[in-house]
């Protein structure tokens, strides 16, 4: 039974993008063993929750104090390294290794879009995810597909679309996934565009199961950190999944420990699409090994217990604004 006698938060500056935070949780028992967890983006520091949490008794995570996501994070990962097994296989993982996705983003011209394509096409990736907007889609997406015939394609709106028109259009370009193309509540327009278009609509899983009624979808995008725990996420999972839908695991950025739980909940059977858990840059990482693809291939930790990743607090703490001891 793991008793915390110890809690620590980091609240660090991620040295990437727009620099935005993320909050750490570092754990620690009293035979001195500890666990790991993170939240990119936290508003507030889980001061009530970390209190609840030490010295309470608790057979397993879905039992312990709080519920905050990186604490509930940071208790699967002392769980399952008490007990020497990896966080894929205790929330029922199988798979060892995952394909993944690359996402690329909007571009000057489809010709400069090609190009990147082309390297990650060159790095191993078969599956590409192309962002588009209205006024960027059927152009960029119809230069892809002829230079490249064979290759898995996906595109995500980011709810930018009024509209399913040219939506419709770009079925005829073999997309297997058009991601988030309304506004998440507007499930009508997504039930109208999934009867019109062979390609799987994903959305996310606030409204599931509005949109599994109304059969308005086919594929979740499973965010773990969108869940006050990873058994929450799981469930989402087992949901979607137990309806025939295809499941796509999207990683939070941050310090790789975030990345670290999303290929656990990657590796559970009903997430058939490529994983989309390919960055952050392995530089900004505090985890060794790096969490990222090599080939288009994940590498899911099933020889090392807890997340399966050694944490550098060194670097941690060089990143860290502010920390906390509770």
């Amino acid at each position: 039974m793991p008793r915390v006698r110890e809690l620590e938060l980091l609240r660090v500056v991620l040295p990437y993008g727009r620099r935005v935070e993320s909050l750490l949780v570092k754990l620690t028992e009293h035979g001195g063993m500890t666990g790991w967890g993170e939240l990119v983006d936290a508003p507030d520091e889980p001061i009530d929750d970390a209190k609840a949490l030490l010295d309470a008794d608790w057979e397993h995570p879905d039992s312990a104090p709080g519920g905050h996501p990186a604490i509930d994070m940071a208790c699967w990962d002392l769980w399952t390294r008490m007990r020497g097994v990896p966080l894929a296989h205790a929330l029922g993982g199988s798979r060892t290794s995952l394909t993944a996705t690359v996402r690329l983003g909007l571009n000057p011209t489809p010709e400069h879009l090609v190009t990147q394509v082309n390297q990650q096409v060159c790095g191993g990736y078969t599956h590409v995810t192309l962002d588009i907007r209205p006024g960027w889609d059927i152009e960029p997406v119809r230069a892809v597909r002829q230079a490249f015939p064979a290759l898995t394609l996906a595109v995500d709106c980011h709810s930018s679309y009024t509209t399913d028109e040219q939506l419709v259009a770009l079925d005829s370009y073999g997309i297997e996934v058009i991601e988030r193309p309304f506004p998440l509540e507007d499930v009508g327009s997504h039930a109208a565009l999934q009867d019109q278009v062979a390609a799987k609509v994903a959305v996310e899983g606030p409204l599931l199961e509005d949109y599994l009624t109304l059969r308005a979808a086919r594929a979740l995008i499973l965010r773990p950190a969108a869940y006050p725990t990873l058994s929450d996420a799981r469930r989402a999972h087992d949901r979607a999944a137990a309806n025939g839908w295809d499941i796509v695991c999207a990683g939070g950025r941050g310090t790789g420990l975030a990345r670290a739980a999303a290929v656990a909940i990657a590796s559970l059977p009903g997430c058939t699409l490529p994983c989309d858990v390919t960055q952050p840059p392995r530089q900004a990482q505090i985890v060794d090994p790096a969490v990222g693809a090599a080939g288009g291939v994940v590498a899911v930790p099933f020889t090392q217990p807890g997340l399966g990743h050694d944490i550098d607090e060194v670097k941690a703490r060089k990143l860290a604004r502010e920390a906390f001891r509770v």
